[in-house]
C-alpha cells in the first residue's frame, strides 16, 4: 500500500500535468499507507494513480484522455519468438506481437485469444499475463492500455492473414530496428519470464519522449 504527496519525485522532467493528475487521484486513494525509500514501489504507485486518473477521464495537459483497452500476445517456443509483420493500419511495416482492441462484452483474455486467431490462425487454451503497458501519443486523446500475454503452447500453423504475416525469429535475432521503439526495453523482461508495468509517451510513432518500466512480481 502506498501514499503519494506533493513531495514525491518520480523522474526528472516529469510534467506538471502528471503531477496534477497524481494529486487528484491520490485524493481518491486515501486508504493507501506509505512505504518509504523504494523506487519500485513509487513506480507502481505512479502507474496505479495514472490508471485511476485515465479511467476517470481527468484533464491531462488541457486535453481529455480516455482509456482504451488493447491486447498483445507474444507466442514462444524454445529459443524462438513468433512475430507478425503488420501489413496495414496502425503500426504497418513493423514486426509486432498479435493483438488488438477489446470489444464490448468480451473479457481481455478472450479478446487476446480472438485477435491471435484472427491474425495468425493459432488457437491457445492458456495465456500467461506478463505485462500492462500504457501508451500516450502527443496530440491524441486516447491512452492505449495494452495487456500483454505470453503463449507457450498453441494449436495450428502460423498463417498469413489480412493483417499480419507471421515469422519465427531466434530470440538472439529479434529485429528491434523494425519494431516499436519500446519493444527493445521490455522484450528482454518477457524473454526472461518476468512481469512488468510500463508507460511510454511518443511524439508521432518513432520518437519516444518518456518511458517508465518496472519489473513486478504480480499483475
Amino acid at each position: 500500500m502506498f501514499l503519494v504527496s506533493s513531495r514525491t519525485s518520480f523522474t526528472a522532467g516529469q510534467r506538471d500535468a502528471d503531477h496534477v493528475i497524481l494529486q487528484k487521484a491520490a485524493g481518491k486513494l486515501s486508504h493507501y499507507t506509505c512505504i518509504r525509500g523504494s523506487a519500485a514501489y513509487r513506480f507502481i504507485l505512479y502507474h496505479q494513480l495514472l490508471h485511476f486518473a485515465f479511467i476517470h477521464r481527468y484533464s491531462f495537459g488541457g486535453a481529455m484522455l480516455t482509456n482504451k483497452l488493447f491486447t498483445l500476445v507474444v507466442v514462444r517456443r524454445p529459443g524462438m519468438v513468433l512475430l507478425g509483420m503488420k501489413k496495414r493500419g496502425f503500426g504497418a511495416g513493423r514486426w509486432n506481437g498479435f493483438g488488438g482492441k477489446v470489444q464490448t462484452g468480451e473479457t481481455i483474455e478472450h479478446a487476446a485469444k480472438r485477435e491471435l486467431w484472427e491474425e495468425s490462425g493459432l488457437t491457445v487454451d492458456t495465456l500467461v499475463k506478463i505485462g500492462n503497458i500504457k501508451f500516450e501519443f502527443v496530440g491524441e486523446t486516447e491512452i492505449m492500455d495494452v495487456h500483454v500475454f505470453r503463449a507457450d503452447s498453441f494449436s495450428g500453423i502460423p498463417t498469413e492473414s489480412e493483417e499480419m504475416r507471421p515469422k519465427w525469429f531466434d530470440c538472439s535475432e529479434i529485429p528491434y530496428d523494425q519494431m516499436w521503439p519500446d519493444d527493445i526495453l521490455w522484450y528482454p523482461l518477457m524473454l526472461q519470464g518476468k512481469k512488468f508495468l510500463g508507460y511510454f509517451r511518443f511524439q508521432g510513432h518513432d520518437l519516444m519522449l518518456e518511458q517508465k518500466l518496472e519489473e513486478v512480481q504480480e499483475l
